[in-house]
């Protein structure tokens, strides 16, 4: 009880009580923010389903807080879902484009699955990495505490124009390695394992169908459930 204490000492004391109530407030209606960054399987289509809309609503019904953040929307059931998901691009187009976005709508948080829309004669891994290197440098520059869960893409059945796939996931492994420290991590999340694209993907064998969507969804759902604030 404030009344406990010496008359001299009771303003510093009522003081230190309303700031401790204005810093709680303040995070209170600050939720962490979350960019969901990559090509049309983050942003989605009319022909298959996107991962961002079921790992929304996981996220809701555990009673964490996020907000989604980018320049780009698509519909949901609670109002437009922000991203940075850019159909038929690769990661070099997201390196020259989205760190500009990024700075318009800082993150605490990006989940970056990228490594499609190029071809195994274009010998394409050593490039995409270096792109992937450059967006995260990038994120950390605008948001020095920005945490990069990046993935693992999801296999594809389209071949051979995506049997360099493989060899890229092994790479993102060792960039994930090699870029993460504890005051700016990047955690490497497996979105390839347990995800079959003969029957998780739509007719082009590449883009996901509902259970696809759905796979991709439990799996950031249980990398975030790592690093939110608990609900």
């Amino acid at each position: 009880m404030v009344s406990d204490f010496p008359v001299f000492t009771r303003p510093l004391l009522i003081l230190f009580v309303l700031l401790c109530g204005h810093v709680v407030a303040a995070e209170a209606a600050s939720p962490p923010r979350i960019m969901a960054v990559g090509d049309s399987i983050t942003e989605g289509g009319a022909t298959f389903s996107c991962y961002r809309e079921p790992l929304r609503a996981k996220l809701a019904a555990a009673g964490y807080r996020a907000t989604f953040v980018g320049t780009r929307t698509t519909p949901s059931p609670v109002g437009p879902l922000a991203h940075e998901g850019y159909g038929g691009k690769n990661t070099e187009y997201l390196a020259a484009n989205v760190p500009a976005h990024f700075q318009q709508h800082p993150a605490d948080i990006v989940l970056l699955h990228s490594g499609h829309n190029h071809t195994i004669e274009e010998n394409p891994v050593p490039g995409i990495v270096a792109a992937t290197e450059q967006l995260i440098a990038a994120f950390r520059t605008t948001n020095p505490r920005v945490t990069v869960l990046l993935a693992q893409v999801i296999p594809a059945g389209k071949l051979p124009k995506y049997s360099y796939l493989p060899a890229l996931n092994a790479a993102l492994a060792q960039l994930a390695a090699r870029l993460d420290t504890p005051a700016q991590r990047v955690f490497l999340v497996d979105q390839a394992a347990g995800f079959d694209w003969r029957t998780d993907t739509v007719a082009d064998h590449v883009h996901p169908n509902e259970r696809g969507a759905e796979k991709m969804a439990a799996t950031w759902f249980a990398a975030l459930q790592k690093i939110l604030p608990q609900p």
